[in-house]
């Protein structure tokens, strides 16, 4: 191991191994007062609310938002209905009365803070376990702290929200968005993926954690985005078509992650704690997760820690994938205080960090007729850190319902460089090299109340992104800073409609590694609607934007300190476009969406002097269709997507696509579960099919489909509801293969980097 990778992991592991002890005081202490200080039921808490009459689901979006309380409602039972207003200092189950009246609705409270409406006929009937119905608006609770509504109703938005979390178990990005075929990660580790969506790369999408912007684009062989599943509380996708109020650089779309806070286990004062411990046994890989919490009146804590550990892991075919070894420590602290004026003010700090020896190339298995002197492994320490102050208002105060985010964000990775042998020597000369990006960003706003009519979201964002490479020869950086202001309409103009239209103007100053400089500005713009052809069964929805990119920072580790910028780079564009019918009858729900994203000038550098300024023009483009049907206690979903993706008119392929796009094709989807109610058991299972796909570059090698499933049951029980105990089969049929959207599958010198065999794994949790 180099020093300076040494150095970062020394540096690291003492603030996370505070975190963890943070998380031990708060749990010991929960231990012993977990008999006398017992948190109240959620109808117990009051708040002064303020929810005009207007549609139902846009009401109970408000609901949710000023209680905090995580809303579940199939979309056909919320279709076509009002609210009635709702006014004053109300506990939520007395708020939800008034705001269901006359609907024939009821309500029920599944846990401290969410609540399930249901029609008449299936009233008090619960969810299964850790999942929401097929065809569910799921409105998850709304983020006072910085990340924003992550359920907003938008037309190409994807939430996978708690419930769906708890259902999945996710280790890692790729598990997290499973069951979604638009949406793909490639990588086998935490360490090398990427996400996908419609085929674009997420470094032309605004990815948020917290609110916080996400700058890390460091070095194409690991990860953009590296995650600690056990954190989320929730992740938003805009697949194409994003809000103005989404962020600065949303071209093919946006993603926002939002992490867990104490009051998603604390419905009031007290104090707490959650353990978990897991087994894996492809890989031998332990996973343990410690978190304590308290709240007491207007504050509230919470300590969260990880830690994995575990030996490199065997393919389908029985062969140990060198370099897949899990080390992990990753912690998250937040610390909230509320006045009683309704000012809430909060803190909060996220480090995951991930270090161990990996393949030579991250995200590549091997590579044949590469220089002898490179070695087949070499050490990859990578770390991922966020830190996020806001400032927000619980209730509004007429048109005043402000929201203030100021935070820094940092990915540094370190890794040695090998460069031939000097001399008569058969070593090569090796040093450290190390890249690091990082973001000073922030934004406030305002939402204006317009009350039956809806609501606009206007306010202004910038961000100072730099990165920069090092090592013993150069040190060498780029820089980025932008000015935005924007303004985003959800609007219900008449019955059956519901409109959302949006525009952003950003002013840009870029800084090239000789020095240059240039500036840039442009104007983005969405529009987009829904109508209820038939109230509660049929919906129509389109929408479309245009965005303004700005230029792009290059990735580090390509980055030359004699490039070439002549007159300048083209800023980056984009146009997305989609339009779909979603059905509803009975339980069933049907939907169909065709979509197209369209990039200009997306950057494609790379490190000879003269190709600093060289763009790509990206299409992707393609249709999803999904049938669900949901009962009393369970549900099942099936999906379908064939997304084809070109870059400068020719056929993608995953290196010309580096921080791009990359070839996706077919991909089918079935996810279930259901819950029999009187055991505490939950079974459920999800199959993934990916097809053949032979629309490749000429001279590539077509790519293999493949098929995974996945299947678990869960047991929680009834007489020890603090308990859960959790058995999974991870590739079962113990298939070899790379997941689709990994890099390298169409050359015929590359040995992708192959998914784990066949999985057991084993969890048990408690609450206290």
């Amino acid at each position: 191991m180099n020093d300076d990778s040494c150095a970062g992991a020394r540096r690291a592991r003492p603030a996370l191994a505070a975190l963890l002890l943070a998380g031990t005081a708060i749990a010991g202490f929960a231990t012993l007062e977990s008999a006398r200080a017992q948190s109240p039921a959620p109808a117990a808490r009051s708040a002064a609310l303020d929810i005009p009459a207007q549609p139902l689901s846009s009401a109970l979006i408000a609901f949710s938002r000023q209680t905090r309380v995580e809303v579940f409602v199939p979309s056909l039972v919320a279709a076509g209905k009002r609210s009635t207003a709702v006014s004053g200092p109300l506990s939520p189950q007395g708020a939800l009365q008034q705001l269901l009246a006359g609907t024939g609705l009821s309500y029920r409270f599944t846990g401290a803070g969410s609540v399930t409406i249901s029609g008449a006929a299936s009233a008090g009937a619960p969810l299964a376990a850790g999942a929401a119905p097929a065809g569910a608006m799921v409105l998850d609770t709304i983020d006072v702290t910085g990340g924003g509504s992550l359920a907003r109703g938008g037309v190409s938005e994807i939430v996978i929200g708690p419930q769906e979390l708890e259902r999945k178990n996710p280790s890692d990005a790729r598990e997290v968005f499973a069951g979604e075929p638009r949406i793909k990660v490639g990588g086998a580790m935490p360490m090398s993926q990427k996400v996908y969506v419609n085929g674009v790369e997420e470094t032309n999408l605004s990815v948020t954690i917290d609110g916080s912007r996400q700058n890390n684009k460091v070095f194409h062989h690991n990860g953009t985005t590296l995650l600690d599943p056990a954190f989320l509380k929730a992740a938003r996708v805009d697949a194409g078509v994003a809000p103005a109020d989404a962020g600065p650089g949303a071209l093919g779309g946006a993603i926002a992650y939002e992490t867990k806070d104490a009051r998603d286990f604390l419905a009031g004062n007290g104090v707490g704690a959650f353990l978990k411990t897991q087994f894996n046994s492809n890989g031998t890989v332990f996973t343990n997760s410690l978190s304590g919490y308290a709240r007491h009146d207007g504050f509230d804590l919470l300590a969260y820690g990880t830690f994995a550990k575990g030996r490199n892991y065997d393919a389908g075919d029985g062969r140990e994938v060198l370099g897949t070894k899990t080390d992990m420590l990753n912690g998250l602290a937040k610390l909230r205080w509320e006045a009683p004026s309704g000012d809430r003010f909060q803190v909060s700090h996220e480090r995951v960090h991930d270090d161990a020896i990996r393949p030579f190339r991250g995200n590549i298995g091997f590579i044949s007729g590469r220089p002898p002197w490179e070695p087949r492994l070499r050490r990859y320490t990578i770390e991922r850190q966020n830190t996020v102050f806001t400032y927000s208002r619980t209730t509004p105060l007429g048109w005043w319902d402000p929201k203030a985010v100021l935070a820094y964000s940092r990915t540094d990775v370190d890794t040695p460089i090998f460069e031939r042998p000097v001399g008569a020597s058969p070593l090569p000369v090796s040093y450290p090299g190390t890249g690091i990006t990082d973001s000073l960003n922030g934004k406030f706003e305002n939402r204006f109340s317009l009350g039956d009519l809806g609501n606009v979201v206007a306010g202004v964002d910038f961000y100072k992104d730099k990165a920069l490479y090092k090592d013993r020869n150069f040190r060498v950086s780029e820089k980025a800073s932008n000015l935005g202001v924007y303004a985003q309409a959800r609007l219900t103009p008449i019955e059956r409609t519901r409109l959302s239209f949006g525009l952003r103007g950003d002013r840009q100053w870029f800084t090239g590694t000789t020095g240059q400089e240039f500036d840039n500005g442009g104007v983005s713009r969405n529009v987009s609607g829904e109508f209820d052809l038939i109230p509660e069964h049929l919906t129509l929805k389109a929408g479309y934007s245009h965005v303004w990119g700005g230029i792009q920072l290059a990735e580090n580790f390509i980055m030359n300190p004699a490039w070439a910028y002549g007159y300048g780079i083209r800023p980056a564009t984009s146009d997305n476009v989609t339009a779909g019918l979603v059905a509803r009858w009975n339980g069933f729900t049907l939907e169909g969406t065709v979509f197209r994203t369209e990039l200009e000038n997306a950057r494609a550098a790379r490190y000879a002097v003269a190709l600093a300024t060289t763009v790509r023009d990206v299409e992707s483009r393609g249709y999803e269709i999904g049938l669900g049907y949901a009962w009393e206690d369970g549900f099942i979903r099936a999906k379908y997507a064939d997304i084809d993706v070109k870059i400068d008119k020719q056929r993608a392929d995953s290196d010309t696509g580096t921080y791009l796009a990359t070839p996706i094709g077919q991909v089918f989807t079935l996810t279930a579960a259901h819950t029999f109610r009187q055991w505490g058991l939950t079974i459920g299972g999800d199959i993934e099919i990916v097809r053949d796909y032979k629309k490749v570059a000429p001279g590539n090698l077509p790519l293999k489909g493949y098929e995974v499933v996945n299947v678990f049951a869960e047991y929680k029980p009834p007489s020890q509801s603090n308990l859960t105990f959790r058995a999974e089969v991870k590739n079962l049929l113990d298939r070899t293969y790379a997941d689709r959207a990994t890099y390298g599958q169409e050359f015929g010198t590359v040995t992708p980097l192959y998914q784990p065999g066949r999985a057991f794994v084993l969890s048990a949790a408690a609450t206290f």
